[in-house]
């Protein structure tokens, strides 16, 4: 086998370029393991919060790379979620009563977890991208309301509310934008 029969051309945002294929037992890099799993790297790191099972190994500058059985969790783990029907919920309840460890005979999910992952789907619209964990825009109804309280008709508090009629406008714009 010469080198030229270990090297794989793969496509990149860049061009073509060669890269030697590794070993089934290397680690892989994030980038990697989402084109292998076809999953956003977005998710991945996502699912590491998610599922302290998946802990790859980090190195300078924070690189992830990938062990063999932390592709084949994370591969499960997309089965269970995507395919299966699972809420991630529904996976972590699994990984607690499995020992940390995904069976290869996991039964369907319930009726009700079925309805929990479908309604978690329906919730995500295709055009909008997905939802940063922990930022849910909310509107603030008491300052609302305290902005569109009847003025006093004094030349300050007329001057103010425009500024914060501007601001807010300025505000909602933003808002938009993060939509």
């Amino acid at each position: 086998m010469s080198v030229s029969d270990d090297l794989t051309d793969h496509g990149t945002d860049q061009g073509n370029r060669l890269r030697l294929k590794k070993a089934p037992n290397a680690f892989r890099t994030i980038s990697e393991v989402a084109d292998d799993l076809h999953i956003p790297q977005h998710v991945l790191r996502f699912w590491e919060t998610k599922f302290p099972q998946v802990h790859p190994l980090k190195r300078g500058g924070g690189r992830r790379y990938y062990r063999p059985d932390d592709i084949l969790l994370l591969r499960r783990i997309a089965d269970l979620l995507y395919t299966q029907g699972y809420t991630i919920k529904g996976v972590q309840r699994l990984l607690r009563e499995g020992g940390g460890q995904l069976s290869d005979d996991i039964p369907p999910p319930t009726a009700e977890e079925r309805a929990a992952a479908d309604a978690e789907k329906a919730a995500v619209s295709p055009d909008e991208p997905p939802p940063i964990p922990g930022l849910e825009l909310v509107q603030p109804p008491a300052l609302l309301q305290l902005v569109r309280t009847p003025p006093k008709h004094d030349g300050e508090t007329e001057r103010l509310r425009a500024v914060l009629a501007e601001a807010l406008q300025e505000l909602e714009a933003l808002r938009s934008l993060l939509r």
